[in-house]
Protein backbone atom coordinates (compact mmCIF):
# COMPACT_ATOMS: atom_id res chain seq x y z
CA UNK A 1 0.00 0.00 0.00
CA UNK A 2 2.65 2.42 1.11
CA UNK A 3 4.35 1.98 -2.59
CA UNK A 4 1.46 2.75 -5.03
CA UNK A 5 2.48 4.82 -7.72
CA UNK A 6 0.72 8.26 -6.82
CA UNK A 7 -2.41 8.79 -8.95
CA UNK A 8 -3.14 11.18 -11.61
CA UNK A 9 -5.35 12.85 -8.86
CA UNK A 10 -2.37 13.30 -6.27
CA UNK A 11 0.22 13.63 -8.78
CA UNK A 12 -1.38 16.85 -10.04
CA UNK A 13 -2.09 18.38 -6.48
CA UNK A 14 1.84 17.62 -5.77
CA UNK A 15 2.68 19.45 -9.08
CA UNK A 16 0.60 22.49 -8.35
CA UNK A 17 1.83 22.54 -4.93
CA UNK A 18 5.66 22.95 -6.13
CA UNK A 19 4.27 25.47 -8.76
CA UNK A 20 3.17 27.76 -5.62
CA UNK A 21 5.83 27.29 -4.22
CA UNK A 22 8.46 28.19 -6.91
CA UNK A 23 5.60 31.43 -7.87
CA UNK A 24 6.26 32.53 -3.77
CA UNK A 25 10.20 32.25 -4.42
CA UNK A 26 10.36 29.65 -1.94
CA UNK A 27 12.87 26.40 -2.49
CA UNK A 28 10.97 23.77 -3.86
CA UNK A 29 12.60 20.70 -2.21
CA UNK A 30 11.48 17.01 -3.45
CA UNK A 31 12.59 13.66 -2.22
CA UNK A 32 12.36 10.77 -4.64
CA UNK A 33 9.76 8.62 -4.18
CA UNK A 34 10.12 5.10 -2.86
CA UNK A 35 7.53 3.26 -5.79
CA UNK A 36 6.53 -0.21 -6.94
CA UNK A 37 8.62 -0.26 -10.85
CA UNK A 38 6.15 -2.06 -12.95
CA UNK A 39 5.75 -2.94 -16.85
CA UNK A 40 8.07 -5.63 -18.53
CA UNK A 41 10.84 -3.24 -20.03
CA UNK A 42 11.48 -1.15 -16.90
CA UNK A 43 11.75 -4.39 -14.59
CA UNK A 44 13.73 -6.02 -17.04
CA UNK A 45 16.22 -3.00 -17.13
CA UNK A 46 16.39 -2.79 -13.60
CA UNK A 47 16.91 -6.31 -13.07
CA UNK A 48 19.50 -5.88 -15.66
CA UNK A 49 21.70 -3.20 -13.79
CA UNK A 50 20.47 -5.18 -10.44
CA UNK A 51 18.31 -2.09 -9.11
CA UNK A 52 15.78 -4.32 -8.12
CA UNK A 53 15.90 -5.92 -5.05
CA UNK A 54 13.01 -7.93 -5.43
CA UNK A 55 11.08 -9.20 -8.54
CA UNK A 56 7.03 -10.38 -8.55
CA UNK A 57 6.34 -12.16 -11.77
CA UNK A 58 2.40 -12.92 -12.24
CA UNK A 59 1.46 -16.48 -13.82
CA UNK A 60 -1.40 -15.93 -16.49
CA UNK A 61 0.54 -13.51 -18.74
CA UNK A 62 -0.35 -14.49 -22.27
CA UNK A 63 1.60 -15.08 -24.72
CA UNK A 64 3.48 -16.75 -21.93
CA UNK A 65 6.82 -15.81 -23.78
CA UNK A 66 6.80 -12.18 -22.70
CA UNK A 67 8.02 -13.86 -19.30
CA UNK A 68 9.10 -16.83 -19.41
CA UNK A 69 12.75 -15.68 -19.76
CA UNK A 70 12.52 -13.53 -16.72
CA UNK A 71 13.04 -16.27 -14.19
CA UNK A 72 16.46 -16.77 -15.86
CA UNK A 73 17.78 -13.25 -16.40
CA UNK A 74 16.72 -13.45 -12.26
CA UNK A 75 19.35 -16.13 -11.50
CA UNK A 76 21.73 -15.19 -13.32
CA UNK A 77 21.83 -11.46 -12.07
CA UNK A 78 21.14 -13.20 -8.32
CA UNK A 79 18.04 -10.85 -7.89
CA UNK A 80 15.63 -12.72 -5.62
CA UNK A 81 11.95 -13.41 -7.81
CA UNK A 82 8.46 -15.16 -7.40
CA UNK A 83 5.76 -16.10 -9.45
CA UNK A 84 2.12 -15.46 -8.05
CA UNK A 85 -1.00 -15.92 -9.22
CA UNK A 86 -3.00 -13.29 -11.20
CA UNK A 87 -1.71 -10.23 -13.21
CA UNK A 88 -5.34 -9.08 -12.14
CA UNK A 89 -3.52 -8.82 -8.43
CA UNK A 90 -0.17 -6.98 -9.47
CA UNK A 91 -2.27 -4.36 -11.28
CA UNK A 92 -4.58 -3.48 -8.24
CA UNK A 93 -0.87 -2.47 -6.78
CA UNK A 94 -0.16 0.21 -9.64
CA UNK A 95 -3.90 1.56 -10.23
CA UNK A 96 -3.81 -0.80 -13.28
CA UNK A 97 -5.91 -3.33 -15.14
CA UNK A 98 -3.18 -5.87 -14.99
CA UNK A 99 0.42 -5.90 -15.06
CA UNK A 100 2.82 -8.75 -15.80
CA UNK A 101 5.60 -7.83 -13.24
CA UNK A 102 6.42 -5.52 -10.84
CA UNK A 103 10.21 -4.53 -8.91
CA UNK A 104 10.97 -3.43 -5.71
CA UNK A 105 13.92 -1.24 -5.39
CA UNK A 106 14.14 0.48 -2.14
CA UNK A 107 11.64 0.52 0.71
CA UNK A 108 12.13 2.56 3.65
CA UNK A 109 14.03 1.23 6.84
CA UNK A 110 11.74 -0.16 8.85
CA UNK A 111 10.38 -2.04 6.28
CA UNK A 112 13.71 -3.15 5.25
CA UNK A 113 14.13 -6.29 7.22
CA UNK A 114 10.59 -7.77 5.93
CA UNK A 115 11.94 -6.80 2.68
CA UNK A 116 14.92 -9.08 3.76
CA UNK A 117 13.25 -12.45 4.84
CA UNK A 118 10.96 -11.96 2.09
CA UNK A 119 13.82 -12.40 -0.29
CA UNK A 120 15.46 -14.72 1.38
CA UNK A 121 12.56 -17.05 1.56
CA UNK A 122 12.14 -16.25 -2.26
CA UNK A 123 15.60 -16.94 -3.32
CA UNK A 124 15.45 -20.47 -1.00
CA UNK A 125 11.89 -21.36 -2.93
CA UNK A 126 12.78 -19.99 -6.36
CA UNK A 127 16.39 -19.01 -7.29
CA UNK A 128 18.31 -22.00 -5.66
CA UNK A 129 15.48 -24.42 -6.13
CA UNK A 130 17.08 -26.42 -9.13
CA UNK A 131 13.60 -28.77 -9.28
CA UNK A 132 11.25 -25.95 -10.26
CA UNK A 133 13.67 -25.84 -13.61
CA UNK A 134 13.95 -29.48 -14.26
CA UNK A 135 10.60 -30.47 -14.58
CA UNK A 136 9.83 -30.15 -17.88
CA UNK A 137 6.41 -31.90 -19.64
CA UNK A 138 4.72 -35.12 -18.42
CA UNK A 139 7.40 -37.66 -19.82
CA UNK A 140 4.47 -39.22 -21.71
CA UNK A 141 5.35 -40.16 -25.30
CA UNK A 142 3.36 -39.64 -28.62
CA UNK A 143 2.23 -42.80 -29.74
CA UNK A 144 5.04 -43.27 -32.79
CA UNK A 145 7.86 -42.77 -30.05
CA UNK A 146 6.22 -45.75 -27.81
CA UNK A 147 6.20 -48.01 -30.96
CA UNK A 148 9.93 -47.01 -31.67
CA UNK A 149 11.01 -47.77 -28.33
CA UNK A 150 8.71 -50.57 -28.34
CA UNK A 151 10.48 -51.78 -32.05
CA UNK A 152 14.05 -51.11 -30.06
CA UNK A 153 13.38 -53.41 -26.84
CA UNK A 154 12.24 -56.24 -29.21
CA UNK A 155 15.60 -56.01 -31.31
CA UNK A 156 17.82 -56.04 -28.13
CA UNK A 157 16.36 -59.11 -27.18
Amino acid sequence: KKYMPETREAKKARLVEMAQQKKDGQEVKSKKPQVVKYGLNHVTTLVENKLAKLVVIAHDVDPIELVCWLPALCRKKDVPYCIIKGKSRLGQLVHKKAVSCIALTSVSKEDQKDLETLASNFKAQFNDNAEVRRRWGGGIMGIKSQHVTQRREKAIQ
